[in-house]
């Protein structure tokens, strides 16, 4: 009999929640398939099946959560005798049953052990029962938002038409059908939302990326002393240049749309290998030079932030950043990231830019030392050679450690990237 561990992906991860088991008991499992689908601090992901057999038993209901290397299923051969005891091997760790006896489930010694636990989450817990489970329908598409959505308002989500891609239930569709479910209980009934009187205010439980962008951010804050410089980047040259790769790219057997951003993140690499001092970590008495050139972007999602990485940016072509980042920002939307895909930054860049923000400050990215801020592009008047024209400027404000970065060095960082991209054609060389 073998234990299926829940898997640590990704450096932050502490525990997973199990949103859906994809297998049931007693079917037959191959290697490589798809187990279940489990919710991290980062993105909702599919965990795959380390062995072939039968799948004996799930020791980790739907909804409950459990801590890394914690057992969540048993699988074996069809007559293999279940353990009387899940001690020892084949267990869920002690800390496993530490973390579920506060409110989600465990598992422990007999089966009947495992049935109570079951029964007692099921009666804590208010969940949808999973069509998949109800009835002989198969798999139901649905987003994971979508899913979170409903189980939350108990909607039966299998009765649902979903309008997304391949008939998938998306977020609109669990909310059209909220909307049409209040209509038919107004007459009767009142709509049951978890509306605080006194406030006149919603609860909305916080889903696991937004707890861990709450506690890595506020850990950063509170631990690494920022500050900020802004530099103001005359982008004239580089929309030319845009606009001439855009032109050449479109002739390609891959097309491809080149942003302003990809131009960015490029600059910043090329401007991290001239200046490694700012491509650092501090480490309480050290500093960790990185040798490789990782630059995050960040994501905006509807669950929360993201920040997928563009590995070695520094090595790569301005068309292989441009569908490098196309790539991740639509796995990304699509919550089809792998652990691999946002984990081991060296720097990030976070642009708002296309939210018509002139500029703003942004939060460091830990380990990171150092993230950039990219506003709009607007026109603007200027002074040039005792005239007022206008030209097209983008303000940007590089947030640094002080621990690890000072101010000198940060100043002369941003003016490599100004002047990466206000002569840009250094950019293709």
């Amino acid at each position: 009999m073998k234990t299926v561990e829940m898997p640590k992906m990704g450096d932050t991860m502490e525990e997973g929640r199990i949103l859906r088991w994809i297998k049931q008991e007693g079917d037959p499992v191959n290697k490589g398939e798809s187990l279940a689908e489990v919710e991290t601090d980062k993105v909702n992901i599919e965990i795959e099946s380390f062995a072939s057999g039968v799948l004996r038993k799930i020791l980790v209901p739907e909804g409950a959560s459990a801590p890394i290397g914690a057992g969540i299923a048993l699988i074996g051969a069809p007559d293999e005798p279940l353990p009387d005891s899940l001690s020892g091997n084949g267990s869920v760790k002690a800390s496993a049953t530490k973390e579920m006896e506060k409110g989600t489930t465990a598992s422990e010694g007999s089966e009947q052990t495992l049935r109570e636990a079951k029964g007692d989450y099921r009666a804590k817990q208010t969940s949808v029962q999973s069509p998949t489970d109800a009835g002989s329908q198969g798999r139901i598409f649905i987003s994971p938002i979508a899913r979170r959505i409903a189980e939350e308002q108990e909607l039966d989500y299998s009765r649902v038409e979903g309008t997304g891609p391949n008939g998938r239930i998306i977020k609109l569709d669990i909310e059209a059908a909220l909307a049409q479910k209040q209509e038919t209980l107004a007459p009767s009934t009142p709509a049951r939302l978890p509306i605080l009187e006194a406030t006149e205010a919603t609860e909305i439980p916080l889903t696991a990326m937004r707890r861990t962008i709450a506690k890595r951010l506020s850990q950063s804050m509170q631990t690494a002393p920022h500050f900020y410089v802004t530099s103001v980047i005359d982008t004239g040259k580089l929309a030319d240049l845009r606009r001439q790769i855009n032109e050449y790219a479109q002739k390609e057997s891959d097309p491809v749309k080149v942003s302003f951003n990809d131009l960015i993140v490029k600059a910043v690499a090329i401007a991290l290998v001239r200046m490694p001092q700012v491509n650092v970590s501090f480490a309480e008495d050290r500093l960790i030079l990185k040798k490789q050139v990782h630059i995050g972007m960040a994501v905006a999602l509807e669950q929360g932030l993201i920040v997928p990485v563009i590995r070695n940016a520094d090595q790569r072509r301005v068309l292989a950043i441009a569908r490098e980042s196309q790539r991740l920002a639509e796995l990304a939307r699509a919550g089809k990231l792998r652990p691999e895909d946002f984990s081991g930054g060296t720097f990030t860049v976070s642009n708002l830019g296309m939210f018509d923000v002139d500029s703003f400050t942004a939060v460091i990215n830990p380990p990171e030392s150092a993230i950039l801020a990219v506003g709009s592009i607007t026109p603007t008047p200027v002074v040039v050679d005792g005239q007022v024209v206008v030209r097209d400027r983008m303000k940007v404000t590089l947030s640094s450690d002080h621990r690890a970065i000072d101010g000198a060095t940060a100043a002369r960082f941003l003016q490599e990237v100004k002047r990466l991209l206000e002569e840009p054609f250094g950019l293709l060389l």
